[in-house]
């Protein structure tokens, strides 16, 4: 399941994951899941499109009871949930710093808490967390971003040191620079195709996450253009 499908790189996670999985698209608009799932079916996936709200607990238990239903129990959590306010401390309202920390981390606590039981009683599945360069390396108007990205980092390890004994595969992504989308080709006109991430190429690395040999797990995972500076 992909929680936060929206027009890059959920659409693109969604794609990916539905060539070899039943694929639950979960997102607040039900115009873009809905729209997602009609692609998928139209290529010969099965996708169940969810609206629910990452950040309210009865949204996630409600769509995971329908999830399960449906299609059974989460084999892979891809959790892509999030929002990317800009601003500095004094442009940053508490509503802002609040609402986006709760989407970046409580939803992703919250969909870890509703789907890892059962991957914990089958003693295997993947959970696979969205980061971004924020979470690394904040800058000056990432006053709301920055703090919610470090935290939802801060939580992969602790659910790696809890789950990896049990079979349970979890990886922080760190999507390091701009991904190639509409919205960014527009506010970023000047950068070039080489300065972008493709959302194909970044779900590609998700996917090797999810079946990467027990023997050799990967905790966290950086994706970047490659003239992209680190």
């Amino acid at each position: 399941m992909v929680v936060g499908v929206g027009a890059g790189l959920g659409a693109a996670l969604a794609r990916r994951f539905a060539q070899g999985y039943r694929v639950a698209l979960v997102a607040r608009s039900a115009d873009v899941v809905g729209s997602l799932a009609d692609e998928v079916r139209a290529a010969g996936g099965v996708a169940l499109p969810i609206q629910s709200d990452a950040t309210i607990a009865a949204d996630v238990t409600a769509a995971h009871d329908r999830i399960r239903s449906e299609l059974g129990p989460v084999d892979i959590l891809v959790y892509n949930g999030g929002r990317r306010p800009f601003g500095t401390l004094v442009d940053t309202t508490p509503e802002v710093f609040e609402s986006t920390w709760r989407v970046h981390v409580f939803g992703a606590f919250l969909w870890a808490h509703a789907t890892v039981p059962d991957m914990i009683r089958r003693g295997r599945g993947a959970v696979l967390i969205t980061g971004a360069t924020a979470g690394v390396k904040p800058g000056a108007s990432s006053a709301a971003f920055g703090p919610a990205k470090f935290a939802v980092r801060g939580l992969a390890p602790v659910l790696s040191r809890d789950l990896h004994p049990q079979g349970i595969h979890v990886a922080y992504v760190n999507v390091d620079g701009a991904i190639d989308m509409p919205v960014v080709r527009q506010f970023l006109p000047h950068l070039t195709d080489e300065d972008l991430l493709k959302p194909a190429a970044i779900a590609d690395a998700f996917w090797y996450l999810a079946h990467q040999d027990r023997s050799a797990w990967s905790h966290e995972l950086d994706v970047r253009p490659f003239k992209e500076k680190f």
